[in-house]
């Protein structure tokens, strides 16, 4: 009888563990609770419902949002020194702008000056259209073809001309030895070469004389294109399939004319695209080779061109919002040079 009494201290312990358990019952729930409240006012919470109230592309770009998490750096950079500049550069245009005092609203005036007055713009933009239009297409087909040639070597003298190829674009102080060429007295190569041939009487001036400069300044821009274009072509040749070729030729294709418009050239548009924006900046934005060969200012502005146009008033003057115009017009045309190139390139290999 007295065993099935309990014992007062038995008690008092069942009592309590009950009473505990009862508290973490209660504590489990409210931290539930609290966890759910939470995860409803929490920031993805929040970006997943506005996701779901909005379009598809909103969705996807909640969903794929790690992506723009990596890329997010480098978009923010591009904008910040690169778009931004562009923008700022485009309201200073409308300015006058000294660096010194707040820029002036004056409209439409430096597109006025620079198409009305400025004779020496005018005189920029023809010698940059010759030098464009001669070594853009020139230089883009003679990397391209150089690569197609060089393609066809064994790795190793593959490895070798593709280095002796790139090296000039590459090269430090290249333009000394323009210079020696081209010196206006007996010991230029030019001169020297041409005296012992007969062709010329006496020493020609040819970087003293305008009539010589600009093509001077096409040979040497043709023998340093040779740069990033013409290793992006060797890639893209590197990393056409073997396969469409045999394929190609139980379709009908016979020469290596057909390989290369329909196969070979539709495997590397991306390559071929990449080349191309980079020859037409490169050919629009010519102005090294023209200050290191011809001088700055060059005699007569015979090498003057539309970048050093832009240094001239930019860096020299420190008129900003006319400099500013200046690389408006060339950001124009370059963009819709662009434009037209890609419209073509949208045509290989139909």
């Amino acid at each position: 009888m007295n065993s099935a009494v309990k014992d007062p201290m038995q008690l008092q312990f069942e009592a309590i563990q009950a009473k505990y358990l009862e508290v973490q019952k209660e504590y489990e729930e409210a931290s539930l609770k609290l966890k759910i409240e939470k995860d409803r006012g929490s920031l993805v919470r929040k970006l997943d419902r506005w996701s779901k109230r909005g379009g598809r592309l909103r969705r996807e770009v909640f969903l794929k949002r790690q992506y723009y998490y990596l890329v997010a750096p480098y978009t923010i950079l591009f904008f910040l020194f690169t778009v931004l500049p562009v923008l700022i550069s485009l309201v200073l245009s409308f300015t006058y702008f000294n660096l010194l005092e707040f820029p002036t609203f004056v409209g439409w005036e430096n597109y006025k000056s620079l198409f009305v007055d400025d004779k020496v713009f005018m005189t920029a933009i023809e010698n940059t259209a010759i030098l464009a239009v001669i070594t853009g297409p020139v230089s883009y087909l003679m990397a391209f073809v150089f690569a197609w040639l060089i393609n066809e070597l064994k790795p190793l003298l593959r490895s070798f001309m593709t280095l002796i190829f790139y090296a000039p674009s590459i090269s430090g102080n290249v333009y000394l030895v323009w210079k020696l060429i081209f010196s206006s007295d007996n010991y230029g190569y030019a001169n020297s070469i041409l005296m012992e041939l007969n062709i010329i009487q006496e020493p020609i001036t040819w970087l003293q004389n305008a009539n010589y400069i600009i093509w001077i300044l096409i040979i040497v821009q043709l023998w340093l294109s040779l740069g990033v274009s013409f290793l992006s072509f060797i890639a893209g040749l590197q990393g056409v399939n073997k396969e469409l070729y045999e394929a190609g030729a139980i379709d009908g294709i016979r020469s290596r004319w057909q390989e290369l418009w329909y196969i070979t050239l539709p495997q590397m548009k991306s390559q071929l695209m990449f080349g191309a924006v980079m020859q037409i900046t490169s050919a629009l934005s010519i102005a090294e080779v023209s200050i290191n060969i011809a001088g700055f200012p060059s005699i007569e502005y015979a090498g003057h061109t539309i970048i050093t146009h832009l240094m001239d008033y930019g860096n020299t003057r420190m008129e900003m919002g006319y400099a500013s115009a200046i690389a408006t017009i060339l950001f124009i045309v370059m963009i819709l040079a662009n434009l037209l190139v890609r419209k073509i390139l949208r045509r290989v290999g139909s």
